[in-house]
């Protein structure tokens, strides 16, 4: 099962609700992750995702495996309401957005209050 489901968004929400105890009808701070064995093509990527209201954060290499090789992850950022559903339409559109600018893929979100 693709972790950006419906039943994947309800499931993180819920699990929100029982361990973070955030209210989730507030402004929270999701990030979102897209990964390309070329940062240039990130970088590039990142004035589109700027253009939909999207802060950039970086472009870095994670941690990888051994024998794994290497890649890079754009993460961008942006204050905002979700709901499963909303979440579940949005992962779509960027994995759209992946797909359309060449990226090899979108990999989901994370979230955590406003600091």
């Amino acid at each position: 099962m693709s972790h950006l489901t419906l039943e994947a968004m309800q499931e993180m929400f819920d699990n929100i609700d029982s361990g973070a105890g955030w209210d989730m009808s507030e402004p929270k701070l999701w990030g979102y992750f897209f990964y390309d064995p070329s940062a240039e093509k990130l970088g590039d990527a990142s004035y589109g995702l700027e253009d939909m209201g999207f802060r950039t954060v970086k472009v870095f290499v994670p941690e990888l495996e051994e024998g794994e090789a290497e890649f890079y992850v754009l993460h961008v950022e942006r204050e905002e309401v979700h709901t499963p559903e909303s979440l579940h339409a949005l992962n779509g559109e960027l994995d759209a957005f992946a797909h359309s600018h060449g990226l090899a893929g979108y990999d989901g979100m994370d979230v955590g209050p406003i600091a």
